[in-house]
């Protein structure tokens, strides 16, 4: 017999599982809510982490998803900086970090992600950063304070690289990204409007290098692993000053609880599951960063890590607790901001495109892209406002082509 039971289990203390315990409290349930996670805070948003935490205009306590006092006010039991060592699905208990166990009688999965970390000599010098929480920003902020006019390296040119490289370079800090494609942002929108992204970033002072392959960190004094860096050195044979390097080269989705507990991973390295987000194990749902549900958007299991996928799928999952029965069918979006040069946002997650049709011109400051799959819509970006977001998302929804989204003339 466990120690303790609930009705409801929200493991995870991200956006899903916040959205979750919101949708069920909104939608009336009564029975006990039990949300354990790791976090040292409560659920809050994260993409505040480079951009105002990272640029000293907020603190890290300052972005929650729900107020602190909501889960007392609404019977929540809300459990941080404790952590689940392992999950019984058959017997629906898992066993925390206390010892104890806790019975459920359905439970969400929702662990989130964890940084990649780049596996090269001189890794653990200080001074290397890595960007996935708040407290994570405000530390980078805490050690560029502490440096006198200090170069700053970026290795990823992906969303944390260029918002990170924007929010700095817009303070007037030196700033260098480096990344293996040629183009920043080129993976998720194709090299022409991955030239436009660069040319933004380079207007505001950021020097980016495509293109380069990043094989050791150098520190300040020869073979000491505790020394801080002074540089990074490529596969070229140069090496790139830098007294403060941040790390944006993906994230690992936390399946570990699940995998030992039996749960199928998918080939996006997420927790398989059906398109209501059901997994093998009865009574278990998942939701967020380690979920990769069948969809019938995208031709089969998808996994997407966006904050706004996470809170959708976790407030849908609720809704399923509380009697609704439909597919989770919902069009993924995205956003960003470079700084304040350059806002975007996005809709699809595209897997598969071979082109991109561009709305208006890559010479102005606002235009809008589709991402193409023979003649299927399968993605939309719109930059600084440009084109029409509610009929992108219809069109990608039905399954509409070029000609419909872009007429010809």
């Amino acid at each position: 017999m466990p120690d303790e039971t609930t009705d409801v289990l929200l493991i995870g203390g991200g956006i899903a599982s916040a959205s979750a315990a919101r949708e069920l409290r909104d939608g009336g349930f009564d029975g006990r809510i039990t949300l354990v996670t790791r976090e040292l805070d409560v659920p809050y948003h994260r993409p505040p982490g480079t951009k105002e935490v990272l640029r000293g205009e907020a603190k890290p306590d300052a972005s929650p998803v729900l107020p602190p006092e909501w889960y007392e006010a609404n019977d929540v039991d809300l459990r941080t900086r404790t952590s689940v060592l392992a999950l019984d699905p058959a017997e629906r208990t898992v066993r925390l970090q206390t010892k104890a166990t806790l019975g459920y009688d359905r439970a969400l999965l929702a662990t989130g992600a964890n940084v990649r970390r780049l596996a090269v000599d001189g890794a653990g010098l200080v001074g290397i950063h890595y960007v996935r929480s708040l407290r994570n920003g405000a530390a980078v902020r805490r050690d560029l304070e502490g440096l006198d006019a200090p170069r700053v390296v970026l290795v990823g040119g992906s969303y944390i690289g260029c918002e990170a490289a924007a929010s700095l370079a817009s303070q007037g800090v030196s700033v260098t990204v480096l990344m293996l494609e040629s183009e920043p942002l080129e993976r998720t929108f194709g090299p022409e409007v991955g030239a436009w992204v660069r040319r933004r970033l380079e207007a505001g002072g950021v020097e980016v290098r495509g293109g380069v392959d990043v094989r050791s960190f150098v520190p300040v004094t020869p073979d000491d692993d505790e020394s801080r860096v002074a540089g990074v050195a490529l596969a070229d044979g140069t090496t790139v000053p830098a007294d403060l390097v941040i790390c944006g080269v993906g994230a690992v989705p936390d399946v570990m609880l699940g995998k030992r507990a039996g749960l199928t991973i998918g080939a996006g390295g997420g927790i398989l599951a059906d398109d209501r987000l059901r997994t093998s194990a009865e009574g278990l749902w998942v939701a967020g960063d380690i979920a990769e549900p069948e969809s019938a958007l995208h031709g089969g299991p998808v996994r997407i890590e966006h904050e706004d996928v996470a809170a959708r799928q976790g407030a849908y999952v609720a809704r399923q607790w509380l009697g609704a029965d439909e597919p989770y069918a919902v069009v993924p979006y995205f956003f960003s901001d470079l700084a304040d040069w350059v806002s975007l946002e996005a809709l699809g997650a595209a897997r598969t495109w071979d082109r991109t049709v561009v709305e208006g011109s890559l010479d102005d400051d606002a235009f809008a892209v589709w991402l193409v799959d023979g003649d299927r819509v399968r993605g939309y970006a719109r930059f600084n406002g440009a084109g029409d977001l509610d009929r992108a998302r219809d069109l990608i929804a039905a399954g509409g082509t070029i000609d419909a989204a872009v007429p010809a003339g």
